[in-house]
């Protein structure tokens, strides 16, 4: 069985402090490398600064030759088909955010068979040669799901608005949504939905429940929370309960929306750039002590307090509101804000 790594997640708004240690390494690297990329889902917030997070650590690490990026909405036939176009492109190694945990391994397994470096980002894949680096996903589901249950004093009415349904991340997130709804018994969820990770379409799948007049106390949202929020300010209804991401929109809103309450469980995009690092690391020979590496999130509330100062200190106005604001990751990114926000990579 895999050992399983954990590090904590640090609210890191003032990434522009990060000290560019890639650029030592650099100097020392004898070739160029290739790395492939492969995403199913484009237009979402989270996934583009995924990429960008990409493109500015292959820049800063100084190591990397190019990139070949397949970013495109597909299914995991789809992304069977880009992740063997990148085999055929002799890439050194691959990146990948699966469609679905054991849809691509036939060409995972293609690629390390043929001398090709797989890490998985974000969400897990289950061929056992490839590396993975996430965020901790059942564990995001039980921290928002365990505090919105107990904002609701262990009893009520809630909206459970779902991913993308087959995807690891929401299959994960799921398992940590209900283990918390195990532990409140009094918690009824009446409405269940897959967004798809779409903002429109998760935006008039509230607004047509809304419609139907039945009444709720809270929104578990898998990181659709701005247009959640946006959705109950538009149609003038009572402003529920809402948990969802760390995106700048949604911290926005926590901080200055009047009676809104809610918390934000940071789950950063820039674990695409941590991905990177791990995948030049293994290009190098270097090993880490797992295949399997966790990111663990936290809860900033606006609450308490204390609660209220951390969504305060992450806030960030310069960067897109669909992005979240946890733009680097301790130990695995060494790129600046402003890299990030430029989104360029190797030869751009």
């Amino acid at each position: 069985m895999n050992k399983v790594r954990h590090l904590a997640l640090l609210p890191l708004a003032a990434a522009a402090s990060v000290a560019l240690a890639g650029f030592g390494a650099a100097a020392a690297a004898d070739k160029g490398y290739v790395i492939g990329v492969s995403n199913t889902v484009q237009g979402n917030g989270w996934r583009e600064e995924m990429i960008c997070s990409i493109k500015a650590q292959a820049l800063v690490s100084g190591e990397v030759e190019s990139l070949n990026i397949s970013h495109r909405n597909t299914d995991a036939a789809g992304q069977l088909e880009d992740i063997r176009n990148l085999i055929s492109a002799g890439v050194d190694a691959i990146i990948v955010n699966p469609a679905d945990p054991s849809g691509v391994n036939a060409a995972i397994k293609e690629a390390i068979d043929a001398g090709i470096v797989v890490v998985a980002v974000d969400q897990t894949v289950t061929e056992p040669s490839a590396y993975v680096i996430s965020n901790d996903q059942e564990e995001y589901g039980y921290v928002g799901a365990k505090w919105l249950f107990e904002q609701l004093g262990g009893s009520g009415d809630v909206i459970y608005m779902r991913g993308a349904a087959g995807a690891s991340a929401d299959s994960d997130r799921d398992k940590g949504f209900k283990r918390a709804l195990e532990e409140a018994s009094g918690i009824e969820v009446v409405h269940e939905v897959f967004t798809g990770w779409q903002m429109d379409q998760a935006k008039q799948q509230l607004l047509d429940y809304l419609a139907t007049g039945v009444p709720f106390d809270g929104i578990w949202t898998s990181g659709t929370d701005i247009v959640i929020v946006d959705a109950l300010l538009e149609s003038d209804a009572p402003l529920a309960t809402v948990v969802g991401a760390d995106t700048g929109g949604f911290v926005k809103q926590l901080i200055s929306v009047e009676g809104l309450t809610g918390g934000a469980v940071t789950n950063p995009g820039s674990i695409g750039g941590a991905g990177v690092t791990l995948a030049l690391q293994l290009l190098k020979g270097e090993q880490p002590e797992s295949r399997i590496v966790h990111v663990q999130p936290v809860l900033w509330e606006n609450v308490t307090e204390e609660g209220r100062a951390q969504l305060t200190a992450a806030s960030d106005p310069s960067l897109d509101p669909d992005w979240p604001v946890g733009i680097s990751i301790p130990e695995w990114t060494t790129y600046t804000k402003d890299q990030i926000i430029a989104c360029k990579g190797p030869g751009e």
